[in-house]
């Protein structure tokens, strides 16, 4: 029988562990981006029932390599265009692996000061390098916590603000291009679906109407119901348009409604003095304000930043307090427990592998990143532009450029079928992987760039690829 693992046993398991890692960040350009596999291949590999006894550690890696990894698309491959960035690094994979090693739970203060306080620090931190306002600061009236995800932050977020506004008829405000998980926060809170109001977006721009805005939040309180939140969103997940947060921010501090902004993508962005500009009227009308570092900012998934401008109504909508968690240094109010901040009681020692990276990368390293990556889809733009083949979604601030295909001679049916097919090709052959949005109703490519270790030839590469693909099908017409 298989007892525990000595401390021997891991010291050599755990190199073996690295080194593995090691070599696939080292050799991840020699599998196909996209996993090949058919739906139940991998569990029909794999037993059907637990073992009886202990297996030895190798062969859970001689598993991964023949079973498991096969089913893997590479999220860290240079030639992963699809979704946004799901970036790893070095320091982050080590902080992670630190902070499994300690396993702390630090639900609260005291179970693990260091946990809390060390998340303190680090979300004050990337605050400064975001250029975000002082009174978000956790020695301050606001503060930070770390979520599992942008979802997750926004729907406490929403909590708070149901809590500011109190129970009624609660209202949400998104627009067509917001991104689902308010919807379902919506759902979870209590709100319901029918409560979320869909502001018109500038068929240009496709950012939200501010005058459409006001409008429904007037209508809304005259037939009784209480305005709740507007969510902003700088970068949207479809086409990275960008909401005019001064201006719907002007229209909820008019109104008394709580200002969400989304930047779960774009907001790390910030951290370059050129693209703060995307930050106008956040420090002034923000109620709350998430991000990820773990889609841009070279920090492993899951790390989400959540800030609020006032931490009262967040704690007061989901502190509760059952006898076995009272303590000395909860009941001195001199301490933040991160329990409050958060749905789930228990959390991860987050913060460290956030940490890590701050510390390895510094703030140069990460204006360097994005620089790197804003800078190879203005070339690839550029590319798309001067294409007959092909039509630019403009602008494109960020990483992600979205184009669609030009199909002569097809209808808009017939050539969003054409596009699909052409997704699927590229994607089918390995070399590289995007995703789709539908932009007035046509169907248009995206294609993100953010990885690590993608370059300008993988850039270059995958635009050659598109162009042959397309010009292949168009030959088969």
């Amino acid at each position: 029988m298989a007892g525990h693992m000595s401390a021997e046993e891991f010291r050599e398991h755990g190199k073996r562990v690295i080194d593995w890692i090691a070599d696939y960040m080292a050799g991840i350009e020699s599998y196909p981006v996209r996993s090949r596999v058919r739906p139940g291949e991998v569990r029909a590999a794999l037993p059907a029932y637990p073992p009886e006894r202990g297996e030895p550690f190798k062969r859970v890696l001689a598993d991964l390599d023949a079973i498991l990894l096969p089913g893997v698309t590479h999220w860290q491959h240079p030639s992963f265009f699809a979704y946004f960035p799901a970036n790893t690094s070095g320091p982050a994979i080590l902080g992670d692996l630190l902070s499994s090693g300690l396993g702390v739970q630090g639900m609260l203060w005291a179970t693990s000061p260091a946990c809390t306080e060390l998340e303190t620090v680090v979300v004050d931190w990337l605050a400064e390098l975001l250029g975000l306002p002082e009174h978000w600061r956790t020695d301050a009236r606001g503060g930070g916590v770390i979520e599992d995800s942008a979802s997750s932050g926004s729907l406490v977020a929403l909590l708070a603000a149901v809590r500011r506004a109190g129970r009624g008829r609660n209202t949400v405000y998104v627009s067509s291009q917001t991104h689902s998980s308010l919807e379902k926060a919506a759902a979870i809170a209590g709100i319901g679906s029918e409560n979320v109001r869909v502001v018109d977006v500038d068929p240009d721009t496709l950012a939200m109407r501010p005058e459409e805005l006001a409008t429904v939040i007037e209508r809304d309180r005259r037939d009784g119901a209480t305005p709740t939140m507007v969510c902003a969103t700088i970068g949207t997940t479809s086409t990275t348009a960008i909401d005019p947060v001064r201006r719907i921010g002007e229209i909820c501090a008019e109104q008394g409604v709580w200002l969400h902004v989304d930047a779960a993508y774009a907001g790390v962005a910030a951290v370059c003095d050129e693209l703060r500009w995307i930050n106008d009227g956040v420090a002034e009308f923000a109620d709350s304000y998430v991000t990820d570092p773990h889609k841009w900012l070279l920090t492993n998934f899951d790390c989400t930043v959540l800030w609020v401008a006032d931490r009262a109504p967040l704690i007061d909508a989901l502190s509760v307090v059952p006898e076995y968690l009272r303590n000395a240094a909860t009941e001195s109010g001199e301490v933040i427990d991160y329990r409050d901040w958060q749905i789930p009681l228990g959390r991860r020692f987050r913060a460290l592998k956030l940490w890590a990276v701050l510390r390895w990368y510094g703030a140069e390293g990460l204006r360097e990143h994005i620089r790197s990556g804003v800078a190879m889809a203005d070339e690839l733009a550029g590319w798309v532009r001067a294409s007959e083949d092909f039509a630019l979604l403009e602008p494109h601030p960020f990483g992600l450029v979205c184009f669609r295909p030009l199909w002569a001679n097809l209808s808009e049916t017939d050539a969003d079928a054409a596009t699909a097919t052409l997704r699927e090709r590229l994607n089918d052959s390995g070399e590289l992987y995007l995703t789709h949005t539908k932009v007035g109703g046509r169907m248009t490519l995206r294609l993100a760039i953010g990885a690590p270790a993608t370059t300008r030839e993988h850039v270059r590469a995958a635009w050659q690829h598109i162009e042959t693909e397309y010009r292949a099908l168009r030959r088969m017409d």
